[in-house]
């Protein structure tokens, strides 16, 4: 295998699943969850994925089995999205600590690629001048 190509993959992979699961899975158990690493191995049937999770232990145990759970979906999502050959099996674990600003410039990123999180944000058109206070 093409080590250019696995990696080509695994980063689209990464993108793909930080998109699915920071914007698309409503699930409040994985609000704090940020896909840091997808390792794929060299035959491209098994991805490992790493995840920075924040909050308390408890929730981060709540929130890798919400992703265990939500595997099949996941991995569904992908092979719709990246139309691979063979779409490999999503397996999670922890990542180092989450690095402080690792979630802002995520947001930003997306952001700048024309992406907002919702349209609640989307501004209010200008409030309409009234005849009378024109000068």
């Amino acid at each position: 295998m093409d080590e250019r190509r696995a990696q080509r993959v695994s980063e689209a992979m990464r993108e793909e699943l930080s998109e699915i699961i920071g914007y698309e899975m409503s699930d409040p158990r994985l609000s704090l969850v940020d896909v840091t690493e997808v390792h794929l191995s060299p035959d491209l049937r098994r991805a490992q994925v790493r995840v920075a999770l924040g909050g308390t232990e408890a929730e981060q145990q709540e929130a890798l089995q919400t992703l265990e759970k939500a595997r099949g979906y996941l991995r569904r999502a992908i092979s719709q999205r990246l139309q691979l050959y063979r779409t490999p099996d999503l397996h999670f674990e922890p990542a180092a600590k989450l690095r402080p600003g690792t979630r802002v410039d995520q947001l930003l990123k997306r952001i700048r690629r024309g992406r907002p999180r919702d349209n609640s944000s989307a501004h209010s058109p200008e409030p309409e001048k009234s005849p009378g206070n024109e000068t």
